[in-house]
């Protein structure tokens, strides 16, 4: 069945919800900026019992690793993280609370994939503690994954032959639809629609969603396969489309 999964997106050190595909070494553009802090959300988050939800720091502002752990903290084993995770601090972020570390970039070695980055995180990690972030931006009627900040296009496809063999080596996928994150526009239909084709694994989508209704239509499209992540439509990001508590009570008539 398709759930809500919440989200704490970091950049310069402040929750935020921003178009994704703006995003680069200057800013971004921002549909949001909370006076709130992450913790604030992670417990938000811990009160209501939603799992399975992510805090991704964007960008390499220090005050981005110094809130995101206040938000492990806050939530412990209850938040993955994402942000600058390698082989060298993927431990720590798990020590620090996280119930999974999240991970692109560092898988790719100028623009190519390297299973043997993949291998070394794995020995840190194990499976079970990581999520492979496959989000990606649309080139024709494909998908391919983009890394530092949704900006650098690969050469590795979002299909389901690569999504079947990756899946052996994650406990979950991430997956933003960069050309439609934060747009409020509606879901990429087509990529949902993939992704529930007979992925092995759980797969949560972010990406475009705007009301309550998306929800029900990524449970149509992906047979109930793909979770969703609602961030800058949701009430408690300045968003006017749904409300946390609808979430809520959808995760809760699952």
């Amino acid at each position: 069945m398709t759930l809500f999964r919440p989200c704490i997106d970091l950049h310069q050190g402040k929750v935020k919800q921003i178009v994704g595909g703006s995003l680069n070494d200057t800013g971004a553009k921002e549909n949001f900026i909370s006076d709130y802090d992450a913790a604030y959300y992670a417990n938000l988050y811990r009160e209501h019992a939603l799992t399975g939800g992510h805090v991704i720091a964007l960008g390499k502002d220090p005050e981005n690793k110094l809130e995101a752990l206040s938000a492990l903290r806050a939530y412990p084993n209850g938040l993955q993280y994402g942000g600058g995770v390698t082989v060298k601090n993927a431990a720590d972020y798990l020590k620090a609370g996280a119930s999974h570390v999240i991970v692109t970039s560092y898988l790719f070695e100028n623009g190519e994939f390297s299973w043997d980055r993949l291998d070394q995180i794995k020995r840190e990690t194990g499976t079970e503690r990581l999520v492979l972030d496959l989000s990606c931006r649309r080139v024709g009627e494909s998908w391919f994954i983009a890394t530092d900040r949704w900006q650098t296009i690969t050469s590795t496809e979002v299909n389901m032959e690569n999504l079947v063999e990756l899946a052996n080596h994650c406990d979950e996928f991430l997956i933003h639809a960069a050309d439609v994150e934060g747009l409020q526009a509606g879901i990429d239909e087509k990529l949902v629609t993939l992704l529930g084709q007979g992925c092995p694994i759980d797969v949560t989508y972010a990406g475009g969603a705007r009301s309550l209704a998306d929800l029900k239509r990524v449970h149509e499209l992906s047979n109930g396969q793909v979770d969703l992540t609602i961030g800058s439509a949701l009430d408690i990001f300045g968003g006017h489309g749904v409300t946390l508590d609808d979430c809520i009570s959808w995760n809760t008539q699952q």
